[in-house]
């Protein structure tokens, strides 16, 4: 999909820079994978503690 935007091109740069990727197509298919990660991730940590697994690690570690 083809898409206009505006964005600073010095956050561009940076990015770039860093990461090594040589075209701004491909920073920006990183970042958005990125961030996509991020939140999935996040919503995650929601679960903590609230899960309960019967796992008996010391049968898991017998086997």
């Amino acid at each position: 999909m083809r898409t206009t935007l505006d964005l600073p091109e010095q956050l561009i740069n940076k990015a770039m820079a860093l990461t090594h990727i040589s075209t701004k197509t491909e920073v920006i298919k990183i970042a958005l994978e990125n961030l996509i990660q991020r939140e999935k991730l996040k919503k995650l940590t929601n679960y903590f503690g609230k899960v309960s697994l019967d796992i008996d690690l010391n049968k898991i570690r017998m086997r």
